[in-house]
């Protein structure tokens, strides 16, 4: 698959096409390691945002640099209508990010260093973690899900999705959210209602860790202390006091991250720091 590059990027930034659309992604290494030695070899983590998010934000810089420190590459991505990437962010569905997701593995799959793939996603992101990862879960090793939105298609099922009402069999063209700030299409609702993340979870038999703020004030903690226990193999790290996007206690969520991919015994491949 080809990439792109475009004037004035920094290093590692790059572009790979899905459908016409651009997707933004920025590709890091751990400290010490090399993809053009012979013979190297080195686990990918494919790390998303969240809905409204980027690649810049706080959260997954933070969530990011942990990985590195645990002997791991990145891919961080920004998907349709977020951040650099294409599109418009009313037009976005989950669907569409599923899709997308695919062609990211699929790339990401084809780099001669990757030794393992595996995918961390906050929010939206975490909910597309647990989709994608049961999708190719033939390719994808673990998956980190950090405050991950799974009530998103029960909310959208129900009528109400980030407390704005909506009749859910006449689901209108446009929301309009956030005091008027934010406006999405309603396709995202209609895609949203057709996924079943139950099915998701059971499908998935690689090791899973969810990260969860205790106060988090978008997704209740309880609907990640019911998919931590529906998994085969997973593991809650629960942050007392921590919000959403962790804003009190980063630090707590990316050493849980961190101490996660150390415990993975082919991150040998790559150098600790």
């Amino acid at each position: 698959m080809n990439t792109v590059i475009g004037p004035d990027m920094p290093e590692g930034e790059f572009y790979i096409e899905h459908d016409r659309i651009m997707l933004h992604m920025r590709l890091e290494y751990p400290e010490g390691f090399s993809p053009d030695k012979e013979g190297a070899g080195c686990p990918l983590v494919i790390v998303q945002h969240g809905f409204t998010g980027f690649m810049d934000e706080p959260h997954i810089i933070g969530f990011a640099r942990a990985i590195r420190e645990a002997g791991c590459a990145t891919l961080m991505t920004e998907l349709y209508g977020h951040g650099k990437s294409g599109g418009f962010f009313r037009d976005h569905t989950i669907l569409k990010w599923m899709s997308e997701m695919m062609t990211i593995i699929d790339y990401a799959k084809s780099l001669p260093f990757v030794s393992s793939l595996h995918l961390c996603g906050h929010s939206q992101g975490g909910l597309l973690a647990i989709l994608a990862g049961a999708m190719k879960r033939d390719v994808i090793e673990s998956i980190i899900a950090v405050s991950p939105a799974v009530t998103i298609p029960e909310d959208a099922r129900s009528g109400c999705t980030l407390g704005c009402p909506y009749d859910p069999n006449h689901v209108p063209d446009t929301l309009v959210m956030d005091d008027g700030n934010l406006l999405l299409g309603g396709n995202y609702i209609r895609a949203a209602q057709t996924i079943r993340v139950e099915p998701m979870i059971d499908a998935y038999e690689g090791e899973v860790l969810i990260v969860h703020g205790s106060e988090d004030e978008t997704i209740p903690l309880q609907a990640s202390v019911e998919a931590a226990a529906r998994y085969k193999n997973a593991r809650l790290e629960v942050i007392e006091g921590d919000d959403h996007c962790f804003d009190y206690h980063l630090d707590q969520a990316m050493d849980a991250i961190r101490d996660f991919m150390l415990s993975r015994r082919d991150t040998s491949s790559c150098p600790h720091t």
